[in-house]
């Protein structure tokens, strides 16, 4: 018995004995904060940096883009417009950098648009640091939850803190999740957002109402929760606000722009690149820079090769991540996320509320790099027979609205045998060519690995003398976040809701009309309501719901009302799609401001569209083209074209047998998009 006894405290021992682990780490690390951050944050004393009210157009962007000589080269050449390449654009720009950024396809397109939502330093790797005594786990989680509290910051409008439940079903979890998370706040110190805490079995339910309360699997009856904070995100909405941000900020920055081939001189180093203008019918041009720097993510080994040769030893080990989105009801709430902290596998899930419904993921498996990866049929099983053992609802196939799947750019340890066990820690590095390749990292970490990257850049003594020498961004807010208040949603629908749109009707009837006056309703789908109304135009006031207000506000920050001025000066302020809170306007603004140059970047990533509702982004697909043609002047072979590209884009978010369907309507639309090309042979690219 006494041997019994002491083998059932061993859980509980080893969470204390965690705890007291990480304090000494973590007391540690604190005492290096200064050595490891003192580049982050030492803005202080500078001159205010001015951004351009709007970032230069596309035509301008390349026209800078084709200026650039061997003898005037750029300082600073990225390849690459994800998280990590656009981070480093701006980290560039604003040192005083003349800085160029060249993406082949749209920003975020790849990975840094298919991420699980959070800003967090990772509680799976906390534990691998104690129990395997990793160190560079533990400095990773540390560094990653520094960065969390910076990117909350730079961006309130994109993140925010998310309370998230980890739930118990074995005496022995409680202790055991109750040290590890409170180690978790520990390692975060003064950053940490919001202490942890036990809740009982009741409140738990009700912070959680889908909760079970019993799993079915194993008969085990909750024994509470631990309530913990991270932060929460839009990353290709970040994304996006970071390309345009630096474009703002005096940076050459361009999206559809592919990179052919690189540029050496004649010691072999590399000086630039052949890029070719994937929107227009024209010739590759050359782009030269002091530095050249490889921000492809999954795409890393690739402009390697094109460099070393495709002998090259690949340092990119990719691994897939697949999510499904599920109706808001699903976690009864849309307020507080659930962490399934080991799974059948020894995995971990997590199921969040974004925007308005749920997400849930993800898998973690080796993968082949792909242009276009689809979350297969076998992950999403997995996932939905993951959730099933935590809630009380039967989990349905039916009742998934868009599944996605990344794929991560993960250093390569040829020791790992498996992506789980992997570091996701960030490799940056001076090839023997010159170029400077930044692999690896998280979504969390993005700022921090491109301050070091460009101190890289200046460290090779290739940059002008007058390059600032420490980062700025840490203190930069992002566009969109200066200005920003969080009670934007609230006064937004306090004047355009459908009170002050009754106010000011009532206001002009009592007023005598000028003469000539004529009175006529505005284009819209009908008056805009509270929750989920629809929003239309009235007179010369937009009228909106709450759930748009809150969109608005959360999707642009202080720029909000620019969206708003839109729909009011062209009359769009009609909702795309019934059920959605994204306004016609927003197609407009996003061609204007937001480099939005395909339907699916405007449903995947300056909306989120597709990620929430494939069918629903399918609906809008008609109205988003007919928009986006007037606005861009697209011919009929364009916009047949587009509206093909893009439903044969939107069939992958769609789950089976669904994405069957729609894969062969996309089919169809591909053959009559090259008919009507092959009838008009003078379109316009």
């Amino acid at each position: 018995m006494p041997l019994l006894s002491m083998f059932k405290a061993l859980p509980a021992v080893a969470a204390a004995g965690a705890l007291a682990a990480v304090s000494g780490a973590g007391y540690l690390l604190t005492q290096q904060q200064q050595h490891l951050w003192g580049g982050s944050g030492r803005s202080e004393g500078d001159d205010e940096l001015e951004l351009l009210e709007r970032p230069p157009p596309r035509p301008t962007q390349l026209e800078r883009l084709r200026g650039s000589t061997r003898d005037r080269p750029f300082d600073l050449l990225i390849i690459g417009g994800g998280a990590t390449g656009a981070g480093c654009a701006l980290d560039a720009v604003t040192r005083g950098l003349r800085t160029a950024l060249v993406e082949r396809e749209d920003f975020a397109a790849g990975t840094s648009s298919k991420s699980t939502k959070l800003v967090h330093g990772g509680v799976r790797y906390l534990e691998k640091a104690v129990f395997q005594l990793d160190y560079r786990q533990l400095r990773l989680v540390w560094e990653a939850l520094h960065e969390r509290a910076v990117m909350l910051a730079l961006a309130p409008h994109l993140a925010h803190p998310l309370p998230i439940l980890t739930p118990c079903y074995k005496w022995w979890e409680v202790p055991y999740f109750w040290a590890g998370l409170k180690a978790y706040d520990l390692v975060a110190g003064r950053r940490n957002l919001v202490m942890s805490r036990y809740v009982a079995p009741r409140e738990a339910q009700g912070l959680f109402p889908t909760l079970a309360q019993q799993q079915p699997d194993t008969g085990r009856r909750l024994k509470g929760a631990i309530l913990y904070y991270d932060g929460q995100f839009d990353d290709a909405r970040y994304n996006v606000a970071l390309a345009c941000t630096a474009a703002a900020a005096g940076g050459a920055v361009a999206n559809y722009v592919e990179v052919q081939q690189l540029i050496k001189n004649p010691d072999g180093k590399v000086v630039g690149a052949v890029v070719q203008d994937r929107l227009a019918q024209e010739p590759p041009f050359e782009v030269y820079a002091r530095v050249v720097m490889n921000t492809t993510g999954c795409f890393t080994d690739q402009v390697r090769h094109m460099s070393q040769g495709p002998d090259a030893a690949d340092i990119i080990q990719p691994s897939s991540g697949a999510h499904v989105t599920l109706p808001a009801w699903y976690a009864g709430t849309h307020s507080n996320g659930l962490i399934i902290p080991k799974t059948k596998d020894g995995r971990v899930v997590f199921m969040i509320p974004f925007l308005g419904h749920v997400i849930a993921g993800t898998t973690d498996a080796k993968c082949a790099v792909s242009d276009r990866p689809v979350a297969s049929p076998q992950e999403v099983g997995f996932i939905l027979e993951a959730l099933q053992d935590y809630l009380d609802i039967q989990v349905r196939p039916a009742d998934v609205l868009s599944t996605w799947s990344g794929i991560r750019p993960l250093a390569a340890d040829p020791r790992a045998k498996d992506t789980q066990n992997t570091v996701r820690d960030h490799v940056i590095m001076e090839e023997a060519d010159g170029m400077i390749t930044v692999s690896g990292g998280k979504w969390t970490t993005y700022r921090a690995m491109a301050e070091e990257a460009v101190d890289l850049a200046l460290a090779t003594g290739r940059m002008p003398p007058n390059a600032r020498p420490h980062s700025r961004t840490a203190r930069l807010p992002l566009l969109g976040g200066a200005g920003y208040s969080h009670t934007l949603p609230q006064q937004l629908a306090q004047e355009h809701g459908p009170m002050a749109a009754e106010a000011e009707a009532g206001a002009l009837a009592a007023s005598p009309a000028p003469p000539g006056a004529k009175a006529g309703p505005g284009r819209g789908t009908g008056a805009g309501g509270g929750g989920g109304g629809s929003s239309s135009v009235s007179g010369s006031r937009v009228v909106i719901g709450e759930d748009t207000a809150a969109h608005l506000a959360q999707a642009y920050g202080s720029r909000a009302g620019r969206v708003l001025q839109t729909a009011t000066d062209r009359g769009l302020g009609s909702r795309l799609v019934a059920g959605h809170p994204f306004l016609e306007a927003e197609v407009v603004y996003a061609v204007r401001h937001e480099y939005c140059h395909t339907p699916q970047d405007f449903l995947a990533r300056r909306t989120r569209l597709a990620f929430l509702d494939a069918r629903a982004a399918l609906a809008a697909l008609p109205r988003v083209v007919e928009l986006m043609a007037a606005e861009c002047g697209w011919d009929g072979a364009r916009r047949a074209a587009m509206s093909a590209a893009a439903r044969d884009y939107l069939a992958t978010y769609l789950p089976a047998p669904a994405a069957a369907a729609a894969a062969a309507a996309a089919s169809a639309d591909v053959a009559a998009a090259s008919a009507v090309a092959a009838a008009t042979p003078t379109a316009a690219a």
